[in-house]
């Protein structure tokens, strides 16, 4: 590297340390709040938003995992419990600022705007990601585990070179931390100090082994002090938390501050899949005092406690919520029609004589 990109090096442990707790804002008045901590709670506007979309990307989550065992999706990857992460993500983000998405993120996806049918495109059997990644500044859906974590570091260390002020947020789960890709990412990224911010949703579980079985460590936000990385930990199910301390993150990281690591502590209440069966591994009663947290839940009544939200909003929202799952059930009542010369497409910008001749090939044999 030379040295006119070389980054500056931090000094301190302390200022990379995550808090003792995982930060959350007090429910009520009289509780503590979390000491040394002092992330702003976001506007009534942005609360507001996040509730609306929390709410509607429950009902495309229930609708999803419903068409799975429909058999119009192959497989769909439940976030249940997880919304407040998943919103607060997407909120964080300016327009112009990138997400680089798991599997498990389709509620992300359509919080960013993203039309729900082509999020479950690629879960159909369909070609590519089902919507232009680029248009959405959201890169493809991530099925191996955090091959896209340095990914996103590339891409926010080359923005931070063109000088554009874009951030790269990607997301993990808890079991992406044990893949060599997620080590290598942060170490990149503290060392290039690149404009991204790492949020793990730690829910408990990578498929069926539990948290402590994947590793002795007290938790993941204290590995970020390994690579430079200033990290944090959050309470995963309070919304208002989350969306304060990324909001916090993705600003650091914009104004030259370098990357995050941020764990996100919720919990996955549904399966891994729709076709997975988590009673092999852990008991019903185990969920029950999570779907007491329940994040939507949680940020309605801070909402109604401060005024801010009344029962025509409710109503309105829920009629959104059920017109939204009306709309993909409609539009996915009947299987994709794949094309099979979209097969030649999109391998070499020049086509070699041999995919010419074989694409003239099916043609010929094929009849729409």
């Amino acid at each position: 590297m030379s040295e006119k990109l070389a980054p500056e090096r931090r000094t301190g442990i302390e200022i990379l340390l995550p808090g003792p707790v995982p930060f959350a804002f007090p429910e009520k008045d009289a509780d503590p709040s979390p000491a040394g901590r002092d992330y702003p709670m976001a506007d009534a506007e942005t609360l507001l938003a996040a509730y609306r979309k929390m709410v509607l990307g429950r009902r495309f989550d229930e609708q999803a995992n419903a068409l799975a065992r429909q058999g119009r999706l192959a497989v769909y990857p439940s976030s249940l419990g997880q919304e407040a992460c998943q919103v607060a993500a997407a909120l964080a983000l300016r327009d112009d600022d990138w997400l680089f998405p798991t599997y498990r993120d389709s509620v992300a996806l359509v919080s960013r705007g993203i039309d729900p049918v082509g999020i479950l495109t690629l879960l159909r059997g369909d070609w590519h990601s089902g919507y232009d990644p680029v248009a959405h500044r959201t890169a493809p859906q991530c099925t191996p585990l955090a091959t896209h974590a340095p990914h996103a570091v590339g891409l926010a260390h080359a923005e931070r070179l063109k000088g554009t002020g874009t951030v790269a947020l990607a997301l993990l789960g808890d079991g992406a931390t044990s893949e060599g890709d997620f080590h290598e990412a942060l170490n990149l990224a503290g060392v290039l100090r690149a404009p991204v911010v790492f949020l793990v949703q730690n829910n408990g579980y990578a498929i069926s082994v539990p948290f402590a079985a994947q590793t002795a460590a007290t938790s993941l936000a204290h590995r970020g002090v390994g690579y430079g990385v200033r990290a944090e930990q959050v309470d995963g199910n309070d919304a208002a938390a989350v969306l304060a301390v990324l909001a916090t993150a993705v600003e650091d990281a914009r104004t030259g501050g370098g990357p995050w690591l941020v764990e996100a502590l919720t919990y996955r209440v549904g399966p891994h899949t729709s076709a997975d069966d988590p009673s092999r591994y852990r008991s019903p009663e185990e969920s029950e005092p999570w779907r007491a947290r329940d994040p939507i839940a949680r940020l309605e009544r801070r909402l109604r406690a401060s005024g801010l939200l009344d029962e025509t909003t409710v109503a309105e929202t829920a009629d959104r919520a059920e017109a939204l799952a009306g709309d993909l059930r409609a539009r996915l009542a009947a299987p994709p029609e794949p094309d099979p010369r979209t097969l030649f497409d999109h391998v070499f910008r020049h086509p070699t004589s041999q995919l010419t001749e074989q694409r003239t090939e099916v043609e010929a044999a094929w009849r729409p």
